[in-house]
Protein backbone atom coordinates (compact mmCIF):
# COMPACT_ATOMS: atom_id res chain seq x y z
CA UNK A 1 0.00 0.00 0.00
CA UNK A 2 1.39 3.61 -0.72
CA UNK A 3 1.96 5.92 2.32
CA UNK A 4 3.12 8.86 0.01
CA UNK A 5 0.30 11.62 0.70
CA UNK A 6 -0.18 14.94 -1.39
CA UNK A 7 -2.18 17.81 -0.59
CA UNK A 8 -4.32 19.59 -3.28
CA UNK A 9 -5.25 22.96 -3.18
CA UNK A 10 -8.40 24.41 -4.96
CA UNK A 11 -7.82 27.78 -5.73
CA UNK A 12 -9.21 28.61 -9.03
CA UNK A 13 -12.99 30.63 -7.39
CA UNK A 14 -14.04 34.03 -7.88
CA UNK A 15 -15.28 35.06 -4.60
CA UNK A 16 -18.30 37.00 -5.16
CA UNK A 17 -19.47 37.51 -2.30
CA UNK A 18 -16.91 39.04 -1.37
CA UNK A 19 -17.35 41.80 -3.92
CA UNK A 20 -16.23 44.23 -4.81
CA UNK A 21 -12.98 43.81 -2.82
CA UNK A 22 -12.95 40.08 -4.79
CA UNK A 23 -12.54 40.82 -8.71
CA UNK A 24 -12.17 37.63 -10.97
CA UNK A 25 -8.38 39.35 -11.58
CA UNK A 26 -7.80 39.58 -8.01
CA UNK A 27 -10.13 37.21 -5.95
CA UNK A 28 -10.20 36.86 -2.25
CA UNK A 29 -7.54 33.77 -1.81
CA UNK A 30 -5.26 36.15 -3.14
CA UNK A 31 -6.04 39.06 -0.23
CA UNK A 32 -5.00 39.67 2.93
CA UNK A 33 -8.84 39.52 4.54
CA UNK A 34 -7.53 39.18 7.97
CA UNK A 35 -5.10 42.47 7.96
CA UNK A 36 -1.93 39.59 8.86
CA UNK A 37 0.47 40.27 6.23
CA UNK A 38 -0.90 36.80 4.43
CA UNK A 39 -3.29 36.09 2.07
CA UNK A 40 -5.80 33.44 2.44
CA UNK A 41 -3.99 30.88 0.27
CA UNK A 42 -0.55 31.50 1.60
CA UNK A 43 -2.33 30.71 5.05
CA UNK A 44 -3.36 27.85 3.97
CA UNK A 45 -0.54 26.44 2.16
CA UNK A 46 1.46 27.12 5.13
CA UNK A 47 -0.81 24.82 7.32
CA UNK A 48 -0.10 22.19 4.43
CA UNK A 49 3.10 22.30 4.70
CA UNK A 50 3.60 21.62 8.57
CA UNK A 51 1.85 18.54 7.01
CA UNK A 52 3.15 16.95 3.95
CA UNK A 53 5.99 19.35 3.25
CA UNK A 54 5.88 22.13 0.41
CA UNK A 55 7.09 19.33 -2.35
CA UNK A 56 4.06 17.21 -1.40
CA UNK A 57 1.58 20.41 -1.93
CA UNK A 58 -0.31 20.70 -5.16
CA UNK A 59 -2.42 24.07 -6.31
CA UNK A 60 -5.61 23.35 -9.06
CA UNK A 61 -6.46 26.89 -10.54
CA UNK A 62 -7.58 28.70 -13.46
CA UNK A 63 -4.95 29.63 -15.91
CA UNK A 64 -5.18 33.68 -15.28
CA UNK A 65 -3.71 32.67 -11.67
CA UNK A 66 -0.88 30.89 -12.08
CA UNK A 67 1.81 34.11 -11.58
CA UNK A 68 -0.54 34.86 -8.29
CA UNK A 69 0.15 31.90 -6.73
CA UNK A 70 3.85 31.08 -8.26
CA UNK A 71 4.55 34.85 -6.73
CA UNK A 72 2.49 34.39 -3.76
CA UNK A 73 3.96 30.70 -2.90
CA UNK A 74 7.77 31.02 -3.85
CA UNK A 75 8.50 27.60 -2.58
CA UNK A 76 6.49 25.77 -5.48
CA UNK A 77 7.30 25.34 -8.76
CA UNK A 78 5.98 25.61 -11.83
CA UNK A 79 4.87 21.49 -11.78
CA UNK A 80 2.71 21.75 -9.22
CA UNK A 81 0.18 24.01 -10.42
CA UNK A 82 -2.61 22.20 -12.13
CA UNK A 83 -3.77 24.91 -14.46
CA UNK A 84 -7.63 24.35 -15.88
CA UNK A 85 -8.69 25.63 -19.12
CA UNK A 86 -12.42 26.19 -17.54
CA UNK A 87 -14.37 26.64 -14.13
CA UNK A 88 -16.12 23.37 -14.26
CA UNK A 89 -17.25 22.86 -10.14
CA UNK A 90 -14.87 20.82 -8.09
CA UNK A 91 -16.09 17.20 -9.55
CA UNK A 92 -13.61 17.93 -12.59
CA UNK A 93 -11.17 19.63 -11.02
CA UNK A 94 -10.41 16.69 -8.35
CA UNK A 95 -10.93 13.82 -11.07
CA UNK A 96 -7.94 16.03 -12.82
CA UNK A 97 -5.47 16.40 -9.81
CA UNK A 98 -6.46 12.54 -8.64
CA UNK A 99 -5.56 11.38 -12.19
CA UNK A 100 -1.88 13.42 -11.82
CA UNK A 101 -1.29 11.93 -8.61
CA UNK A 102 -2.37 8.61 -9.46
CA UNK A 103 0.33 8.47 -11.93
CA UNK A 104 3.08 9.87 -9.59
CA UNK A 105 2.40 7.39 -6.73
CA UNK A 106 -0.20 5.11 -7.22
CA UNK A 107 -2.85 4.69 -4.71
CA UNK A 108 -1.46 7.45 -2.79
CA UNK A 109 -3.42 9.48 -0.18
CA UNK A 110 -5.16 12.93 -1.07
CA UNK A 111 -6.59 15.51 0.94
CA UNK A 112 -8.48 17.62 -0.98
CA UNK A 113 -8.98 21.34 0.51
CA UNK A 114 -10.32 24.81 -0.15
CA UNK A 115 -7.50 27.83 -0.14
CA UNK A 116 -9.85 30.37 1.35
CA UNK A 117 -10.83 29.34 4.71
CA UNK A 118 -9.76 30.27 7.95
CA UNK A 119 -8.61 27.37 10.63
CA UNK A 120 -6.67 27.72 14.25
CA UNK A 121 -5.08 25.53 16.38
CA UNK A 122 -2.71 24.26 14.10
CA UNK A 123 -1.79 21.51 16.34
CA UNK A 124 -5.64 20.25 16.62
CA UNK A 125 -5.74 20.32 12.89
CA UNK A 126 -2.64 18.01 12.39
CA UNK A 127 -3.73 15.80 14.34
CA UNK A 128 -7.11 15.44 12.77
CA UNK A 129 -5.31 14.96 9.39
CA UNK A 130 -2.57 12.77 10.86
CA UNK A 131 -5.59 10.13 12.56
CA UNK A 132 -7.67 10.49 9.23
CA UNK A 133 -4.76 9.35 6.90
CA UNK A 134 -4.20 6.57 9.64
CA UNK A 135 -7.47 5.34 9.24
CA UNK A 136 -7.53 5.57 5.39
CA UNK A 137 -4.02 2.90 5.51
CA UNK A 138 -6.39 0.54 6.92
CA UNK A 139 -9.83 1.25 5.11
CA UNK A 140 -8.58 2.40 1.70
CA UNK A 141 -11.54 2.12 0.27
CA UNK A 142 -13.99 5.06 2.17
CA UNK A 143 -14.03 8.65 1.32
CA UNK A 144 -13.38 10.64 4.34
CA UNK A 145 -14.32 13.89 4.63
CA UNK A 146 -13.67 16.52 7.97
CA UNK A 147 -17.18 17.81 10.18
CA UNK A 148 -16.78 20.99 12.49
CA UNK A 149 -18.94 20.76 15.37
CA UNK A 150 -21.73 23.74 14.30
CA UNK A 151 -21.82 26.37 17.72
CA UNK A 152 -25.01 27.82 15.70
CA UNK A 153 -27.92 27.09 13.14
CA UNK A 154 -25.94 28.34 9.98
CA UNK A 155 -28.45 28.23 7.20
CA UNK A 156 -25.27 28.93 4.90
CA UNK A 157 -23.54 25.68 5.46
CA UNK A 158 -23.95 21.81 4.21
CA UNK A 159 -24.50 19.16 6.75
CA UNK A 160 -23.23 15.71 7.54
CA UNK A 161 -25.76 13.54 9.72
CA UNK A 162 -23.55 10.60 11.28
CA UNK A 163 -24.08 6.97 12.61
CA UNK A 164 -23.04 7.46 16.52
CA UNK A 165 -20.41 5.15 17.53
CA UNK A 166 -17.38 4.99 19.92
CA UNK A 167 -15.12 5.51 17.02
CA UNK A 168 -14.00 8.72 16.43
CA UNK A 169 -14.60 8.32 12.37
CA UNK A 170 -18.33 8.03 12.00
CA UNK A 171 -20.13 6.80 8.90
CA UNK A 172 -21.54 9.78 7.31
CA UNK A 173 -25.80 8.50 6.78
CA UNK A 174 -26.94 11.84 5.10
CA UNK A 175 -25.59 14.79 3.59
CA UNK A 176 -27.87 18.65 3.52
CA UNK A 177 -26.93 21.67 1.63
CA UNK A 178 -27.67 24.75 3.09
CA UNK A 179 -31.03 24.42 5.45
CA UNK A 180 -33.65 26.75 6.36
CA UNK A 181 -32.91 28.00 9.30
CA UNK A 182 -35.83 25.95 11.46
CA UNK A 183 -33.98 22.56 10.09
CA UNK A 184 -30.71 23.94 11.34
CA UNK A 185 -31.99 24.27 14.63
CA UNK A 186 -33.13 20.76 14.55
CA UNK A 187 -29.71 19.67 13.12
CA UNK A 188 -28.56 21.18 16.63
CA UNK A 189 -30.68 19.71 18.72
CA UNK A 190 -30.24 16.51 17.62
CA UNK A 191 -26.32 16.28 18.13
CA UNK A 192 -25.56 13.79 15.66
CA UNK A 193 -25.18 16.60 12.94
CA UNK A 194 -21.99 18.45 11.53
CA UNK A 195 -20.88 21.18 9.52
CA UNK A 196 -19.54 19.96 5.94
CA UNK A 197 -15.94 21.69 5.86
CA UNK A 198 -15.36 20.69 2.34
CA UNK A 199 -12.08 19.06 3.55
CA UNK A 200 -11.61 15.45 2.16
CA UNK A 201 -9.37 12.81 2.41
CA UNK A 202 -9.09 9.79 -0.02
CA UNK A 203 -6.98 7.31 -1.36
CA UNK A 204 -6.61 7.45 -5.46
CA UNK A 205 -7.81 4.35 -5.93
CA UNK A 206 -11.03 4.93 -4.11
CA UNK A 207 -11.97 8.64 -5.65
CA UNK A 208 -11.23 7.07 -9.25
CA UNK A 209 -13.26 3.96 -8.41
CA UNK A 210 -16.21 6.33 -7.33
CA UNK A 211 -16.20 8.66 -10.37
CA UNK A 212 -16.67 5.47 -12.25
CA UNK A 213 -18.76 4.07 -10.81
CA UNK A 214 -20.93 7.07 -10.41
CA UNK A 215 -19.77 9.68 -13.25
CA UNK A 216 -18.94 7.51 -15.59
CA UNK A 217 -19.20 9.86 -18.36
CA UNK A 218 -16.85 12.70 -16.66
CA UNK A 219 -14.23 9.69 -15.64
CA UNK A 220 -14.05 8.79 -19.44
CA UNK A 221 -13.12 12.09 -20.77
CA UNK A 222 -10.19 11.70 -18.14
CA UNK A 223 -9.31 8.34 -18.88
CA UNK A 224 -6.74 8.08 -21.07
CA UNK A 225 -4.74 11.14 -20.99
CA UNK A 226 -1.18 11.36 -20.92
CA UNK A 227 -0.60 13.04 -18.02
CA UNK A 228 2.77 14.63 -16.78
CA UNK A 229 3.65 15.00 -20.13
CA UNK A 230 3.77 17.71 -23.03
CA UNK A 231 0.83 16.75 -24.61
CA UNK A 232 -1.33 16.81 -21.25
CA UNK A 233 -2.28 20.43 -21.78
CA UNK A 234 -3.84 20.06 -25.12
CA UNK A 235 -5.61 16.45 -24.10
CA UNK A 236 -7.28 18.23 -21.35
CA UNK A 237 -8.27 21.20 -22.99
CA UNK A 238 -10.45 18.63 -24.96
CA UNK A 239 -11.55 17.36 -21.75
CA UNK A 240 -12.63 20.19 -20.23
CA UNK A 241 -14.77 21.27 -23.57
CA UNK A 242 -17.19 18.49 -22.88
CA UNK A 243 -17.35 18.02 -19.26
CA UNK A 244 -20.14 18.70 -17.25
CA UNK A 245 -19.78 21.29 -14.25
CA UNK A 246 -20.75 19.09 -10.90
CA UNK A 247 -19.57 19.32 -7.51
CA UNK A 248 -17.99 16.61 -5.89
CA UNK A 249 -20.70 16.43 -3.21
CA UNK A 250 -23.67 16.10 -5.62
CA UNK A 251 -21.84 13.84 -7.88
CA UNK A 252 -20.65 11.42 -5.64
CA UNK A 253 -20.56 11.72 -2.06
CA UNK A 254 -24.07 11.84 -1.79
CA UNK A 255 -24.47 9.07 -3.63
CA UNK A 256 -21.81 6.68 -1.90
CA UNK A 257 -22.38 3.93 0.51
CA UNK A 258 -18.87 4.23 1.87
CA UNK A 259 -18.25 7.63 3.35
CA UNK A 260 -17.56 8.47 7.27
CA UNK A 261 -16.57 11.79 8.39
CA UNK A 262 -14.59 12.78 11.12
CA UNK A 263 -15.85 15.52 14.34
CA UNK A 264 -13.26 18.09 14.36
CA UNK A 265 -12.81 20.94 17.00
CA UNK A 266 -10.41 23.45 15.60
CA UNK A 267 -11.58 26.51 14.54
CA UNK A 268 -13.05 26.64 11.51
CA UNK A 269 -14.77 29.37 9.00
CA UNK A 270 -15.48 29.21 5.16
CA UNK A 271 -14.63 33.08 5.45
CA UNK A 272 -17.60 33.22 2.48
CA UNK A 273 -19.15 36.31 3.28
CA UNK A 274 -18.18 39.55 4.60
CA UNK A 275 -20.71 38.76 7.81
CA UNK A 276 -18.25 35.75 8.21
CA UNK A 277 -15.24 38.03 8.13
CA UNK A 278 -17.27 40.56 10.92
CA UNK A 279 -17.73 38.02 13.30
CA UNK A 280 -13.87 36.77 13.12
CA UNK A 281 -12.64 39.86 13.33
CA UNK A 282 -15.33 41.69 15.57
CA UNK A 283 -13.93 42.19 19.57
CA UNK A 284 -17.21 41.57 21.47
CA UNK A 285 -20.71 41.53 21.18
CA UNK A 286 -21.61 45.45 19.46
CA UNK A 287 -17.90 45.62 18.52
CA UNK A 288 -17.18 47.73 15.20
CA UNK A 289 -14.38 46.12 12.25
CA UNK A 290 -12.35 48.81 10.59
CA UNK A 291 -9.56 48.98 8.68
CA UNK A 292 -8.55 52.13 9.06
CA UNK A 293 -7.76 54.93 11.61
CA UNK A 294 -9.79 57.77 9.75
CA UNK A 295 -13.01 55.73 10.30
CA UNK A 296 -15.10 57.11 13.32
CA UNK A 297 -18.43 55.25 13.69
CA UNK A 298 -21.01 57.46 15.90
CA UNK A 299 -23.37 55.83 18.03
CA UNK A 300 -22.99 52.67 15.55
CA UNK A 301 -23.23 49.27 16.53
CA UNK A 302 -22.18 45.11 15.02
CA UNK A 303 -20.85 46.85 12.08
CA UNK A 304 -18.06 46.52 9.43
CA UNK A 305 -16.31 48.95 7.40
CA UNK A 306 -13.89 48.42 5.18
CA UNK A 307 -12.50 50.65 2.60
CA UNK A 308 -9.25 51.19 -0.31
CA UNK A 309 -8.15 54.49 0.39
CA UNK A 310 -6.91 54.72 4.16
CA UNK A 311 -6.78 58.49 3.78
CA UNK A 312 -10.44 59.28 3.09
CA UNK A 313 -12.52 60.06 6.48
CA UNK A 314 -15.18 57.92 6.72
CA UNK A 315 -18.57 58.80 9.47
CA UNK A 316 -20.94 56.83 10.22
CA UNK A 317 -23.91 58.09 12.26
CA UNK A 318 -26.59 56.16 14.42
CA UNK A 319 -26.77 53.45 12.13
CA UNK A 320 -26.52 49.43 13.17
CA UNK A 321 -25.58 45.82 11.61
CA UNK A 322 -24.07 47.52 8.16
CA UNK A 323 -21.51 46.15 5.85
CA UNK A 324 -19.78 49.28 4.07
CA UNK A 325 -17.20 48.31 1.78
CA UNK A 326 -15.61 50.82 -0.36
CA UNK A 327 -13.25 50.80 -3.51
CA UNK A 328 -11.76 52.88 -5.85
CA UNK A 329 -14.70 51.99 -8.23
CA UNK A 330 -17.43 50.68 -6.26
CA UNK A 331 -18.90 51.51 -2.93
CA UNK A 332 -21.70 48.61 -1.10
CA UNK A 333 -23.63 49.27 1.72
CA UNK A 334 -25.79 46.46 3.64
CA UNK A 335 -27.32 45.12 6.41
CA UNK A 336 -25.61 42.35 7.66
CA UNK A 337 -28.23 39.49 7.36
CA UNK A 338 -28.51 40.58 3.35
CA UNK A 339 -25.52 40.39 2.42
CA UNK A 340 -25.54 36.80 1.42
CA UNK A 341 -27.38 38.70 -1.74
CA UNK A 342 -24.05 40.04 -2.69
CA UNK A 343 -23.81 37.46 -5.42
CA UNK A 344 -26.92 38.25 -6.69
CA UNK A 345 -25.82 41.68 -6.90
CA UNK A 346 -22.66 40.37 -9.05
CA UNK A 347 -24.57 38.12 -11.80
CA UNK A 348 -26.65 41.65 -12.09
CA UNK A 349 -23.64 43.12 -13.43
CA UNK A 350 -22.73 40.43 -15.21
CA UNK A 351 -26.31 40.49 -16.93
CA UNK A 352 -25.98 43.94 -17.69
CA UNK A 353 -22.66 43.79 -19.17
CA UNK A 354 -20.24 45.66 -16.75
CA UNK A 355 -17.34 43.81 -16.63
CA UNK A 356 -14.98 46.84 -15.64
CA UNK A 357 -16.76 46.20 -12.58
CA UNK A 358 -16.27 42.32 -12.40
Amino acid sequence: MNKEKYVVIMAGGIGSRFWPLSRESRPKQFLDLLGIGKSMLQMTFERFEDIVGSDHIYIVTSDQYEDDILDQLPKLNKDQIISEPARKNTAPCILYAAKKLHQLAENSTMIVSPADHFILEQDIFKDTIDHSVSFLETNDDVLLTLGIQPTKPHTGYGYIQFEETSRRVKRVKTFTEKPSKEFAESFLASGDFLWNSGIFLWKTNAILKAFEEFLPELHSLFEDLDYNSTEEREQIEGAYSLCQNISIDYGILEKHKNVYTVPSYFTWSDLGTWESLYAHRAEGDGANVTNSSLIFPRNVNSSMVHVANKDKLVILQDVEELIVVDTDDALVICHKNSEQKIKEIVRSLQNQDLPEYL
